[in-house]
């Protein structure tokens, strides 16, 4: 099987991009899946919520990218089994300027993963539409975009995927939209399920069924660096990316 590679963006912030991309990875990796996740944020949530302090040593992205450190050295296992992590700083922040100077910029990434060996590679990629967020566009094969059930929720969407739409134009013509998954959504608003109706109006099967609930263990998980499934395997949250997954294997195999 080839390998999924899996672009997790939205250039809005706070919009559970982190959250989504450690526990489909977690849920994939319970159905049997090697997996890797790449932190293309400069803030390293995703490696932080994985238990990579910040102040770990070694290769991290940045120096994958722009230093030409080996990639495979690079990797960290995660204390779950088939999970690992291409873990980040705030180096990274650099890469944006470092990266506009070089020759075949947008294909760094792509490069440096080509003949990585999992079955799906998950991409958190920054709040922005910069360098490192074409970096990832260019290697994946799909795009996830997590949506907050909230007024301004279709802001900016056009803007991606605008941006999905040149990079298939130019550097990838095979990438396609995975899904768009509804994230923190709370069922007393009645603006979650009018933000609901308008994704589907505007979206059709594209949008997944599942909709992530906000949930205090979901919110928690992060900060003991576990997965919702580590931390509370009963809870709503965990219940939801389940089906999440179960959505995205039956879209990618």
């Amino acid at each position: 099987m080839s390998t999924h590679i899996i672009a997790v963006t939205n250039q809005k912030g706070g919009v559970g991009k982190t959250t989504t991309t450690i526990n489909v990875s977690a849920g994939l990796v319970n159905r049997g899946a090697k997996v890797l996740i790449v932190d293309l944020d400069p803030q390293g949530n995703a490696s932080s919520g994985l238990g990579v302090p910040k102040e770990d040593v070694g290769a991290k992205t940045y120096d994958v990218l722009c230093r030409g450190a080996v990639f495979e050295q690079a990797l960290r296992e995660t204390h779950i089994k088939n999970l690992w992590l291409l873990p980040t700083n705030s180096d990274l922040a650099a890469a944006e300027i470092e990266l506009s100077v070089m020759q075949q910029r947008e294909f760094r990434l792509s490069q440096a993963i080509k003949d990585a060996d999992f079955d799906y590679i998950l991409i958190d990629c920054p709040p922005s539409l910069g360098l490192l967020t074409i970096n990832a566009l260019t290697s994946a094969t799909s795009v996830l975009i997590p949506v907050q059930a909230e007024y301004y929720a279709l802001e900016g969407l056009s803007q991606l995927l605008n941006t999905v739409q040149a990079v298939r134009a130019s550097t990838n013509p095979g990438i396609e939209l995975l899904g768009i998954a509804i994230t923190m959504f709370d069922k007393r608003n009645s603006l979650s399920e009018q933000v609901q109706k308008e994704l589907v109006g505007y979206f059709g099967d594209k949008l997944f069924k599942t909709v992530v609930p906000r949930n205090v263990r979901l919110a928690e998980a992060p900060s003991y660096g576990r997965t919702i499934f580590d931390h509370d395997r009963w809870s709503k949250g965990a219940k939801a990316y389940k089906n999440l997954v179960n959505e995205i294997l039956e879209r990618t195999t």
